[in-house]
């Protein structure tokens, strides 16, 4: 049942009023000042408020104010006996719905209040959807790395600076450029995806900047770009690395000026959008073998945020999995299935290649074709058929029967400095960095684990 609170002096029109909505289906309460009415809503929540401006004491004015200083989100109806342009237009300024005059007009003031009821509505479903998304959105994960990154993006996201994003296909690139997004000043503004690897080079200049009417065959009316869309808010660059040199060019001098052209234009449309840029590749190998501009990537790369694959955080996997599962028995109408342990076990042991993505169809798979409410180990055996042939030392699990504790966390060591090596193309000094310690120790645990330095990479290093 919808919720009014009604705030007047005069006990006529309490009753009144309060007959009248009960009669409408409204659970309706009636105090007599600005202070009983702050009162009364430390107690009990209302839908809609309605408020006379001149009460004894605080005036309705100064408790509207009170309750926007507390986070009332009551839609507040303002009346009064002598009311005037300046009062209504204060009133309304304040965050008041509307604003209804006395001697009240019954009708006038019940189809107010039903329209701020409507509204009140709307903004809670709007608040409710948003909560939602948001959820959709969370960043799952209880390991070192997940807080690392966390931490990184709640750096990052207050800022204006661009962010370049890296990781394997998979891993969650634009999971973190969409927290970025919700957790920046620009979190009201668009967030605008573009796929820099899905869209066709001749295409791609069309649907970065926009193009006029007659610009190109099939161009029969003007268009906006992603670009322009973004305006106030935030564009993500998936693929950057995807992306031809001649488009390079472009975005380089949309970053450098902050204004475009569309495509047969001669306008300079100005942008205001925050960057951030995603991609899979070595962006040093693609600029050393003229892939990629070097100036284009010293533009992006003004904050580069890693993120792990799956099979470096094996902490997270039944994380991860309970999450999708409840998130798809909402989407299916389900109950959702919970895991045994050795199916557990068959996850960890699994390598990951298509890392989170990979996961979240795997239950997605699971939900539909697993009947009961559990889910086994021998409902995973298509993993080990998949891993055969195809599981390197790294992700292999250790004899726990014939494995010291100290030889486990020596071949750990080793087998994670190996990834980390690889991630970084063999690179000493990025490695380090990524590691988070110094060049010199890097050498010294390769050389007690016996893992040679990549020769190619120390000559570039050196020259």
């Amino acid at each position: 049942m919808p919720s009014l609170l009604i705030v007047d002096d005069e006990p006529g029109v309490r009753s009144a009023l309060g007959g009248v909505f009960r009669d409408e289906g409204y659970d309706v309460d009636a105090v007599e000042s600005g202070e009983a009415c702050l009162e009364r809503l430390t107690r009990q929540v209302y839908d809609v408020i309605v408020l006379d401006i001149w009460l004894p004491g605080m005036d309705g004015l100064a408790t509207l104010a009170r309750m926007r200083e507390r986070q009332v989100d009551a839609q507040v109806v303002m009346i009064s006996g002598h009311g005037n342009i300046e009062s209504a237009v204060r009133a309304i300024k304040m965050g008041a719905f509307d604003f209804v005059e006395k001697p009240l007009s019954l009708e006038k003031t019940v189809l107010v209040v039903r329209n701020a009821m409507r509204q009140r509505r709307l903004e809670a479903e709007n608040q409710a959807l948003r909560a939602r998304v948001d959820a959709q959105y969370t960043m799952v994960g209880e390991s070192y790395l997940m807080a690392q990154l966390r931490e990184q993006v709640a750096m990052a996201a207050p800022t204006n600076g661009r962010v370049l994003i890296f990781g394997e296909n998979g891993t969650g690139k634009e999971l973190v450029a969409r927290n970025i997004h919700l957790l920046s000043r620009r979190r009201a503004g668009p967030f605008v995806e573009v796929n820099c690897a899905a869209i066709p080079e001749e295409l791609i200049e069309s649907e970065l900047f926009g193009h006029v009417r007659g610009a190109f065959t099939g161009a029969v009316s003007d268009r906006r770009g992603k670009f322009e869309a973004a305006h106030g808010g935030t564009i993500f660059l998936d693929e950057i690395g995807d992306m031809s040199l001649k488009t390079q060019a472009k975005v380089l001098r949309v970053l450098q000026e902050q204004v475009m052209d569309a495509v047969g234009g001669s306008a300079r449309i100005k942008v205001d959008a925050r960057v951030l840029a995603a991609t899979n590749k070595d962006l040093p190998v693609e600029i050393r073998a003229g892939r990629f501009r070097e100036d284009l990537y010293f533009r992006l790369n003004v904050v580069p945020i890693f993120v792990p694959p799956l099979r470096d955080r094996q902490e997270d996997i039944l994380v991860l999995a309970d999450h999708f599962m409840a998130m798809l028995a909402r989407e299916y109408g389900r109950r959702p299935k919970s895991f045994d342990p050795d199916a557990v076990s068959a996850l960890r042991r699994y390598p990951w290649p298509g890392n989170v993505r990979e996961l979240r169809n795997l239950v997605e798979r699971l939900m539909i074709m697993v009947p009961g409410d559990r889910i086994a180990g021998r409902d995973l055996t298509f993993l080990d058929q998949g891993m055969v042939g195809g599981m390197d030392t790294a992700a292999r699990p250790m004899p726990a029967s014939s494995t010291s504790l100290h030889d486990a966390r020596d071949q750990f060591e080793r087998d994670y400095i190996l990834r980390a090596l690889a991630v970084q193309q063999g690179n000493i000094s990025r490695t380090a960095d990524m590691l988070g310690i110094e060049r010199s120790n890097l050498y010294r645990k390769m050389r007690g684990f016996g893992i040679a330095p990549p020769r190619r990479i120390d000559d570039d290093e050196n020259a």
